[in-house]
């Protein structure tokens, strides 16, 4: 029988982390991408406008579905006691089970709903709006489990086996990260090798959510290199594990500052033999796997931030109204006033971005993945700063815990609690950080396959003269046409009054495409390393994107009823307004910053040279 010693933590080179993330990402763009066009200084509206609608048969199939779990969560569901006691009561679990809530997109010739992705986020919005607990639950099992997986990956077999239990409410979950890994899986640790015809499975992982409760887990290994072309490959490889196999321990269940009843913990897989039947998709193709399902999966954090901010809206529009300091509700007042407008129109250009890249993966034929990524950072961080402001103004209630609330006679609204669980996805499924470089990453491709052979190093001389050749026959068209442009009236008349905020898209957009390029220029290969810029470029094509999406929906919302659409349109106008404040904020940014003193104090801090700020307090232990 093969054994493994305990995985020792390996020291990872920049170049080999380099390798690893280079070949499991997507080489090719076979499908059109709304994100990858801004980049490149092409507005494709025709990608997004009209706005998308789901399908009337497809609404009207999900209806009663909703229905149900609407009713369950607001009859059977206590979201202050699975704070305060850090657990969901069976009978909620159970009622899930019943609901088919997790089985949403399982077809039903195994036993699912078979609903559509919009569907599925219709759910995750209503169940977010109540409890962020019950949605890590069902999203970790469906989102990033293995029914998604299985779904795009499994073989018939696998599925036959696997999709009936899954939709009968058997839960499930993914393990990828590590003490010594996160989003550099060249560190992992975990190692599978094969003995016969089975795998033997031998690790740790960490912060796997859905772990402490699961019947099935999709793990991620390191299983044996190959060589290729001469080159070590490091292999990275999906298994579908169950949880009741010998050698598989929850080591410990992880608390945290919210989510009390998130079930996450640590799984120690020792010496766990896999058959070869429960490899996902292929040796070697596990880190594409995770990629891929997340293109999708990280749906479920925009709708969500969507649900906090609705909620957040709610709460402070009433206590606004009803709140009176100096003779006046404090919603007459300037400052909370402010708050409360931008944070309507973010919320409405929030769930504008969230609906269209659901409906582009439920419609198919677009590559999301710049889309999937971009909604997920955009609406985590508008969430969170709507979210601040809705306990900025509930003041010393919004502080207050909804126990402490009720006990004392006052409705016990939990704005603490949404606080305290929301927080988490800032660095759910990819951090802001990582989601920034990943779009960074994306949004330069294609200057690196046209001239990568010119700027990065350890490049031969025959190689470089080719790229100059190629370089010169692109950027002799592209560079010029990025200043060339219509971009005034009549264009994009079709929008109305918010054709101007189109027309601003289209011309930043070229600009967002100049400003690449210059930044390849200015800082040639060291660009990975000035990461300040990269994220003001994702950032501006964030904005841009948003300011889209909410046009075309505002413009759908118009038409579909006068009244709420008029509202709509003026409400995307002020979101559109203060967007395009933020997008020159950015663009100024590039040049005028303090980026390189800034890096060099944090450097010198690391180095021990600035202790005398941290005098005059208690000093943490080594």
């Amino acid at each position: 029988m093969a054994t493994l010693a305990p995985p020792t933590q390996r020291k990872v080179s920049a170049d080999e982390a380099r390798e690893v993330a280079e070949a499991a990402r997507e080489q090719e763009w076979a499908a059109p991408s709304f994100v990858r066009d801004l980049f490149l200084g092409k507005l494709r509206m025709d990608l997004i406008h009209p706005y998308p609608e789901q399908d009337p048969d497809e609404v009207a199939r999900a209806k009663p579905f909703l229905d149900k779990l609407e009713r369950f969560l607001r009859e059977d569901v206590d979201s202050d006691r699975i704070d305060r006691e850090g657990e969901i009561p069976e009978q909620v679990i159970d009622g899930l089970r019943r609901l088919g809530a997790f089985g949403i997109k399982i077809p039903r010739e195994y036993g699912g709903l078979g609903l559509s992705q919009l569907s599925y986020m219709k759910a995750i919005e209503l169940v977010s709006s109540v409890d962020g607990s019950l949605t890590a639950l069902l999203s970790a099992h469906q989102s990033i489990g293995l029914p998604q997986p299985l779904k795009l990956f499994g073989s018939d077999a696998q599925k036959k086996k696997y999709f009936p239990r899954l939709a009968k409410g058997a839960i499930s979950a993914f393990a990828l990260t590590e003490g010594n890994v996160g989003s550099d899986p060249a560190a992992m640790e975990t190692t599978a090798i094969l003995d016969d015809d089975v795998w033997v499975l031998n690790g740790e992982k960490l912060w796997c959510t859905n772990g402490t409760k699961a019947e099935l887990l999709v793990v991620m290994a390191r299983t044996p290199s190959k060589i290729v072309n001469g080159k070590e490959k490091k292999q990275i490889t999906a298994f579908i594990v169950e949880m009741d196999w010998p050698g598989v321990e929850v080591v410990h269940r992880c608390h945290f500052m919210g989510l009390k009843a998130l079930y996450n913990g640590v799984i120690r897989f020792t010496n766990v033999r896999v058959p070869k039947d429960n490899v996902l998709w292929g040796e070697g193709k596990g880190l594409k796997l995770a990629l891929v399902t997340l293109n999708t999966g990280r749906l479920t954090l925009p709708i969500s931030s969507v649900a906090a901010a609705k909620r957040c809206l709610e709460v402070s529009r009433r206590w606004a109204a009803e709140r009176v300091q100096w003779g006046r509700p404090i919603g007459q007042h300037d400052a909370i006033a402010q708050k409360i407008g931008s944070m309507a129109a973010n919320t409405l250009a929030m769930e504008a971005v969230a609906e269209l890249c659901g409906a582009m993966a439920e419609r198919g034929g677009y590559d999301i993945r710049l889309e999937a990524a971009i909604a997920k950072l955009y609406n985590s961080e508008a969430g969170w700063r709507i979210i601040d402001d809705t306990l900025q103004i509930r003041g010393g209630r919004g502080y207050e815990t909804a126990d402490s609330l009720r006990a004392r006679g006052e409705q016990p609204i939990p704005v603490e609690r949404i606080m305290r669980d929301f927080r988490i996805n800032l660095i759910f499924e990819g951090s802001s950080e990582i989601m920034h470089l990943f779009i960074a990453r994306e949004a330069v491709d294609k200057h690196l396959q046209v001239a990568g052979d010119v700027v990065m190093p350890g490049k031969a001389t025959r190689e470089r003269l080719a790229g100059l050749v190629r370089s010169a026959g692109f950027y002799g068209w592209w560079y010029p046409s990025r200043w060339l442009g219509w971009s005034l009236w009549p264009r994009y008349a079709g929008f109305g009054s918010l054709a101007t905020h189109v027309r601003f898209v289209e011309r930043n957009c070229r600009r967002l495409a100049r400003s690449v390029f210059h930044a390849m220029i200015r800082f040639g290969p060291k660009l990975e390393l000035r990461q300040s810029v990269l994220f003001r470029l994702v950032d501006v094509a964030g904005e841009l994107f948003a300011m889209a999406a909410t046009c075309s929906r505002a413009q759908r919302l118009y038409q579909q009823d006068r009244a709420t659409g008029a509202r709509a349109v003026k409400l995307a106008d002020l979101f559109c307004r203060q967007a395009r404040r933020r997008v020159r904020s950015k663009f100024n940014g590039l040049r005028r910053n303090e980026d390189v003193p800034t890096y060099k104090f944090a450097q010198e801090i690391l180095a021990g040279e600035h202790r005398w700020l941290e005098r005059e307090i208690v000093e943490l232990p080594e």
